[in-house]
């Protein structure tokens, strides 16, 4: 894969870390978004990509976000919609205005960033887009209405996108992960090595890019091949 200028959203910690870690470490120009300045500030610190304090959820900050991209990288080849959080809840009990919150991080903030760069990416005639979705978008579960809708929706999304961009040299790659050791959820302290980590979702996404840009993994979900055993 030639040098190339990545943003990843989300990618002050977990899956998204992991990523522009790996991004930079082959040589590429990186900008990264998170929520969390902290985090952000020592990513940014270690990898010596650029961090920027941006919500995906909110259109002017997005716009922001793509202003700097032009300003620190002259353009955007690989964006990496990696943002995205989970609310669950049973049927009978579920908050609506929260599914409503999240969908706009999940959903409405990925589309709007996404529109922002495609035009720049169908006038050079190539780019990669890479789409964060989920296994709970490949299989639903108890208390997962709200989650696995908007990964359900990610896929349907990706799919529309690679029937509209492939003519453009544009590739669009749809990943589903299972369970990933990170903090997602509030989950922490997992070192289960037997389960998938951040590290092998960035490899997976790696590997589908450094693919000769003749050839595109449309999607691809990725499980720990033995997670039971302790």
């Amino acid at each position: 894969m030639k040098p190339s200028r990545f943003l990843v959203t989300g990618g002050s910690q977990g899956i998204g870390a992991a990523i522009v870690e790996q991004a930079r470490n082959a040589g590429h120009q990186v900008v990264f978004t998170g929520r969390n300045k902290e985090l952000i500030d020592a990513m940014a610190r270690k990898t010596g990509a650029v961090g920027l304090l941006a919500d995906v959820s909110v259109p002017d900050e997005n716009a922001r976000t793509v202003d700097a991209c032009t300003e620190r990288m002259g353009g955007i080849d690989v964006l990496v919609n990696n943002a995205g959080y989970a609310y669950r809840g049973e049927i009978g009990a579920l908050d609506v205005a929260k599914m409503k919150e999240m969908f706009d991080t999940n959903v409405f903030g990925l589309v709007d960033l996404t529109n922002r760069i495609v035009p720049a990416m169908k006038e050079r005639g190539e780019g990669d887009i890479v789409n964060l979705a989920s296994t709970s978008g490949m299989k639903g579960a108890a208390t997962a209405t709200s989650y696995s809708a908007s990964k359900w929706a990610l896929r349907g999304i990706s799919q529309c996108w690679q029937a509209e961009l492939r003519p453009h040299g544009i590739r669009v790659i749809c990943i589903c992960p299972s369970e990933v050791q990170t903090n997602f959820g509030g989950k922490s302290g997992r070192n289960n090595p037997n389960k998938l980590y951040a590290a092998d979702i960035a490899d997976t996404i790696m590997a589908a890019l450094n693919l000769p840009r003749r050839a595109l993994w449309p999607e691809l979900a990725v499980f720990a091949n033995n997670p039971w055993k302790e």
